[in-house]
C-alpha cells in the first residue's frame, strides 16, 4: 500500500526514522524496481544550519517549502544526484529526509547495469550510487510520492527501535551535533 501524506506532515526527524524498512517503487518502462530504504538522514528548516532551507526560499531549495509527500532531487558536487522527500509538521516551514542508502529487493540486474557493478553491495549505499541504479534525476524532483506514478514509496517491513542507530549526518560541516542520521543496525547496504 502507498504511503499516504499524513506519514509525511509529521516532524522531520520522526519521518526520517520511520521511513526505515519502507519500500521505494521505481518503474522505468515496463521494469519495477524495488529498494528497501535502510539509511536516511533529516533537514529541517531555519534551526538546522545543515539544510538548503537554512538561509530561507530559493528556486533549488523550493521543494522543501512545498507540499509533503514530493520529491525534492538536486545535483551535487558536480557528479550525482541526491534523492529526498519532503516532509515536515505544519510548524516548520521546510522540510525534507534525505534517501541515503536502500537495500535492493527487485530488478537488481537493470540496477547493475546502470550502476556498471556487479558487487550488490556497491549498487545503493548511498545516496549517488542508489540514484544512479535507480534511474532517479531532475526529472523526478517534486512528484507527487503519494501516488502510483514513476516513482513512490509503499509499506514494507517494521523495524523494531531497538534495530535503529543514530548518527550525526555525513557531508556536513554545522550541526554535526544533530544525531538526525538514522540506518538499520548491521545492515550491510548501509553506506560508509
Amino acid at each position: 500500500m502507498i504511503i499516504e501524506r499524513p506519514f509525511y506532515a509529521r516532524d522531520t526527524v520522526k519521518v526520517a526514522q520511520e521511513l526505515l524498512g519502507k519500500i521505494l517503487v521505481r518503474v522505468i518502462s515496463d521494469n519495477i524496481l524495488t529498494a528497501m530504504i535502510v539509511e536516511t538522514e533529516a533537514y529541517k528548516s531555519f534551526d538546522d544550519p545543515a539544510s538548503h532551507s537554512y538561509k530561507g526560499l530559493t528556486k533549488r531549495n523550493k521543494p522543501m517549502f512545498g507540499e509533503v509527500g514530493y520529491s525534492y532531487v538536486y545535483f551535487t558536487y558536480g557528479n550525482h544526484y541526491c534523492f529526498n522527500i519532503v516532509a515536515k509538521d505544519e510548524k516548520s516551514s521546510a522540510g525534507a529526509v534525505l534517501i541515503r542508502a536502500v537495500e535492493p529487493l527487485s530488478g537488481i540486474e537493470i540496477m547493475k547495469k546502470k550502476r556498471g557493478v556487479d558487487d550488490i553491495y556497491k549498487l545503493t549505499s548511498g545516496p549517488g550510487r542508489l540514484t544512479q541504479a535507480l534511474s532517479i534525476d531532475k526529472s523526478l524532483n517534486e512528484i507527487d510520492l503519494t501516488r502510483e506514478c514513476e516513482l513512490y514509496v509503499i509499506n514494507g517491513y517494521d523495524i523494531p527501535i531497538d534495530k535503529i542507530e543514530s548518527a550525526s549526518r555525513i557531508g556536513i560541516r554545522d550541526a554535526l551535533d544533530k544525531q538526525w542520521r538514522f540506518y538499520i543496525k548491521d545492515n550491510p547496504f548501509v553506506s560508509r
